[in-house]
C-alpha cells in the first residue's frame, strides 16, 4: 500500500483501480436498489391479497399472501443490509482515493518548491536584501539632492518687514482721517421745492369710492357670517 502511495514500483492498473472500484460500487448500489423497490411493492401487493382474502372470508388465501409477504420482507431486509455494507464501503475507498489525490498534490508541491529553493540560501537572501536597502538610501539621497534650488534666494530680514509693514499701516491711516473736499455751492434760485402731483378731484372720488365699496363688501360678509 504504501509502495502505491509514493509511486515506488506502481502500474497503471493500480492507479486505476480505486477509480474501477468506485464506479462498481455505485452501479451495484444502484441495481440493489432497483431490486429493493421491486420487493417493497411485491410486500404491498401481498399485504393487500391477504386482505382481499379475508373480505372474501378465504382463510386459507390471506394466509399464503402473509406468507409471501413475510418471504418478500426477509429478501428485502438481506437486500438493504448489503447496500448498507456496500455505501460503507464506497464511502471509504473514496476517502482513502481522496487522501491519495491529497497527498500526491503536496508531494508535487513539495518538489516545487524545493526546485525553487534551489541555489537560495538565508545568507544570500540577506546579503541581497542589505544591497537593496543601500540602493533604496541611495535614490532617495539621490533624489533629495535634485530637488535642492540651485541657487539660494536673498535673505529676508523679518525686522525689516515688519517696520515696512508699520510704516503702510500708518499711512492707510493719514489717507482715511483726510476730511472730504466740499462740493459747489448751488444757488437757492435755482433750486425748486418738489411738491407731490395734485390729483384730479374725479380721482379723489374714485378712490374714495372704492374705499367704500370695500367697507360695505366687509360688513355684508360680517353680517352673513353672523347670521344677521
Amino acid at each position: 500500500m504504501w509502495s502505491y502511495l509514493f509511486g515506488t514500483g506502481a502500474t497503471s492498473k493500480n492507479k486505476d483501480a480505486p477509480k474501477k472500484a468506485i464506479l462498481d460500487l455505485r452501479e451495484h448500489i444502484t441495481l440493489l436498489g432497483k431490486k429493493e423497490a421491486h420487493l417493497q411493492s411485491q410486500v404491498t401487493v401481498q399485504e393487500q391479497s391477504a386482505r382481499q382474502q379475508l373480505a372474501k372470508n378465504n382463510k386459507v388465501g390471506a394466509k399464503n399472501a402473509l406468507k409471501r409477504k413475510k418471504t418478500y420482507e426477509s429478501q428485502l431486509v438481506k437486500i438493504q443490509a448489503q447496500m448498507d455494507s456496500l455505501e460503507q464501503q464506497l464511502y471509504s475507498i473514496e476517502s482513502a482515493n481522496l487522501n491519495l489525490e491529497t497527498m500526491k498534490a503536496m508531494k508535487q508541491g513539495a518538489s516545487a518548491m524545493k526546485n525553487i529553493h534551489k541555489g537560495m540560501d538565508i545568507d544570500k537572501v540577506d546579503e541581497t536584501m542589505d544591497e537593496i536597502r543601500e540602493q533604496v538610501e541611495l535614490g532617495e539621497e539621490i533624489s533629495d539632492a535634485i530637488s535642492r534650488p540651485l541657487h539660494a534666494g536673498a535673505e529676508v530680514d523679518e525686522d525689516e518687514i515688519d517696520e515696512e509693514l508699520e510704516a503702510l499701516a500708518a499711512e492707510n491711516v493719514k489717507q482715511e482721517v483726510i476730511p472730504p473736499q466740499k462740493l459747489p455751492s448751488v444757488p437757492q434760485d435755482k433750486v425748486r421745492e418738489w411738491q407731490p402731483p395734485q390729483k384730479a378731484q374725479g380721482e379723489e372720488q374714485e378712490e374714495e369710492d372704492e374705499e367704500e365699496d370695500e367697507d360695505e363688501r366687509a360688513l355684508r360678509e360680517l353680517q352673513a357670517e353672523m347670521g344677521l
